[in-house]
This record gives C-alpha cells, structure tokens and sequence, in this order.
C-alpha cells in the first residue's frame, strides 16, 4: 500500500489556483485566480497553481496549457512547480484504501436512476444488481453537521447527512472524484488558505469530512463573489463565458480588481501589467471584499476582456 505523504508542517499562508482544463479562462477564473494571488500576497505568503485534470472526458485538448500561459501573462506566477491532478493517482489510491481500512468508505452499485428514484442522496443502497465497477463513497455519519467561518461569507453550516448523503470518492467509471483530490492535494501542497469562488461554498464542509477522516489539517476558507452574466448565470454556464485576451491584460485586471471590492482610483497610473500587479498589492484591503450573494447582487460580465462589475 502507497503511504499518503506526510503534509508539510508549516501554517504560514499558503494558497492556490486550480482550474479544470474544461476551456479557456474567463473573466470568472482570472477573478478567483487575482482574488487569491492578491490575499496570498497580502499575507506576505506563497501561491501555487494546479491543474485539476481529473476528468478526461470533460477536458478540451491544449486547456490547460491555454490556461497556465493567459495566467503568465496576467503576471500571475506560481511560486514552484504546477501540480497536474493526473498524475497522482496512487497518491489517491492510498488514501481511499486507508478509508476503506477503516470502514469509512464503501464500494456501492447504485445507479444514477435508482438513487434518483430513491430521492437523489444516498444514505442506503439500493441497487438492484451489482456492477463490475463500483463507486465508493465515504460513509457520512447520521449526526455529521459541518460548521466552519468563512472569511468572506461568514458562518456555514451544513448537515451533511441530509444535504448531501454518502459522497463518491471515485465514480463507477474509475475517475477520482473531486472531493477526494482537493483535499489530499491542499494538504500535501501544504495548503493553509483555500479561496475559491462562492459556487464551490458548499462543498467544504465534504472536504472537512473528508480532511477529519484522513487526519489531515484543515485550511482557512474565503469563498469569493461569483461573476455572473446579465441573465445572472455562472459565466461557466453561460454563453458569455469567452475567453479573456491574454495580449490584452490590463482592462480584464482592473475589472477583476473593481470586482473584488477595490478602489479603482489605487491603479490610476499604471501601465503595465507590473506597475498594476504592484499597485494591487500594496493598495489591496481584503475587508472590502463584496459577499456577492447571488440573491442581492447583479453582477454583468462583457463578451470581450470583462468589464465586469459587481454591484452592491
């Protein structure tokens, strides 16, 4: 059995970008990409990048290379090599067969329709017939309610159990599933600081579920303003999710900037993708970051390099 690495002990800021190589980055990518380089540097800490390559079929050829170069030319360089999920399959194995050990995970047959059919969450199987390649889920206790302080969005709280039921760590066609991949990648990049976009806010509390079984740390949270489109549409979901220019940086970075909160009278001045990024650092004030509750606020994404705001 593979041993899972031991996380590194350090607790200074650490944090990240991971994008799925599902197409190009948007105006809603370089915000979650800026909004975590920005509170990574604030903290005077390091930033990382990974490519979270974990399903094939969903993947665009040449995305993620697309990706790392348009995040080049933002400036926005990680500190160390880039990560790519794809690789690290026996690092997952060995996790998942220690919840397996332990009884915490267990293979289930079930099928999309008949969990469907049963209410959509799994608490029990109920497949009919048993299939040559199974899921397994974690096995999420009846009293598991997750509560955790959000930098951004505040106090959560979720009782698993009933929102979710028994997670898949890794799908019936031998994919790892998601949760399972962050939560072994942050700690074993020694992750202490997760800031992502407000979709994924309900997905913590699976990761501390998950984190807690594996023994591993748990990062801090801050979950940003999510860029939507005027029909108030995630601009991965929409049509106006085109790809930002990456020979045309600065409009798209002082709009991520103006979404994220900041004054924008901070980079009057600067010209240059350099003399931005070092005005943004110096000027940036991670309390002005809006909630961006989808239910309260408008957010407008333009078609070209996002002059995109965000209303309070």
């Amino acid at each position: 059995m593979t041993r899972l690495p031991d996380a590194p002990a350090t607790r200074t800021c650490r944090g990240r970008f991971a994008p799925s190589p599902t197409g190009d980055l948007h105006a809603g990518s370089l915000l979650a990409a800026f909004g975590s380089w920005l509170l990574a540097r604030a903290a005077g800490g390091e930033w990382l990048l990974r490519v979270e390559d974990l399903d094939p079929p969903r993947e665009v050829p040449g995305a993620a290379d697309r990706q790392l170069a348009a995040l080049a030319a933002f400036g926005l360089h990680g500190d160390g090599p880039v990560l790519r999920q794809s690789t690290r399959g026996e690092v997952y194995q060995a996790a998942l067969d220690r919840l397996l050990a332990q009884g915490r995970a267990f293979a289930c047959h079930c099928s999309r329709r008949e969990l469907a059919a049963a209410g959509g969450i799994h608490r029990a199987c109920v497949a009919s017939a048993r299939r040559p390649t199974p899921a397994i889920r974690l096995r999420v206790p009846a009293d598991a309610c997750v509560t955790f302080d959000d930098a951004v969005q505040g106090t959560q709280r979720q009782d698993v159990a009933a929102a979710v039921g028994d997670f898949v760590l890794r799908r019936a066609d031998g994919c790892w599933a998601y949760q399972l991949a962050v939560v072994v990648d942050d700690a074993a990049q020694g992750i202490s600081d997760v800031v992502r976009g407000a979709d994924l806010l309900d997905s913590t509390p699976r990761q501390i579920l998950l984190q807690r079984a594996l023994d591993l740390p748990t990062p801090r949270y801050t979950h940003l303003p999510l860029v939507l489109d005027t029909h108030g549409h995630k601009l991965s979901k929409s049509d106006a999710a085109q790809a930002i220019d990456p020979d045309d940086p600065l409009p798209a970075l002082r709009a991520a900037w103006r979404a994220l909160g900041q004054s924008p009278a901070a980079l009057e001045g600067a010209a240059d993708v350099p003399a931005v990024l070092l005005a943004a650092r110096r000027a940036f004030v991670p309390g002005r970051i809006p909630r961006g509750d989808p239910a309260r606020t408008a957010a407008i994404a333009a078609p070209h390099n996002g002059h995109f705001t965000i209303a309070q």
